[in-house]
């Protein structure tokens, strides 16, 4: 079992950077392959990256790749969600989730398939 926490929404202008983090308690996030998804008012949960458990692999969508990095640092039991260039369409509710698997290769996976979520930070990106 882990809990997650994300922390660091806000509000930003287009151009900006935030930084998010997913505090995890409980078991260690080395035990977990962790993703990111947002959800914009009126939209559905959109997968934006995952990072393997040794954080040695990452995967990104199409739409994030090259503004977003997802790193962690294991000792604080945190992943961590960089978001550089954000767009006004970055605007969601932020939500990290854990899978409870093992894997040296990141690759994309949907809301149903992970095994714990957090419950979201806002990010708002306007002027």
């Amino acid at each position: 079992q882990v809990e997650l926490v994300e922390s660091g929404g806000g509000l930003v202008q287009p151009g900006g950077s935030l930084r998010l983090s997913c505090a995890a308690s409980g078991r260690p996030f080395i035990m977990y392959i962790v993703a990111w998804f947002r959800q914009a008012s009126g939209k559905e949960q959109e997968f934006l990256g995952t990072i393997t458990n040794s954080g040695g692999s990452t995967y990104y969508t199409d739409s994030v790749k090259g503004r977003f990095t997802i790193s962690t640092d294991n000792a604080k039991n945190t992943v961590y969600l960089q978001m550089n260039s954000l767009k006004p369409e970055d605007t969601a509710v932020y939500f990290c989730a854990a899978r409870a698997r093992s894997t040296t290769q990141a690759r994309g996976y949907m809301w149903s398939d992970m095994d714990y979520w957090g419950k979201g930070t806002l990010v708002t990106v306007s002027s």
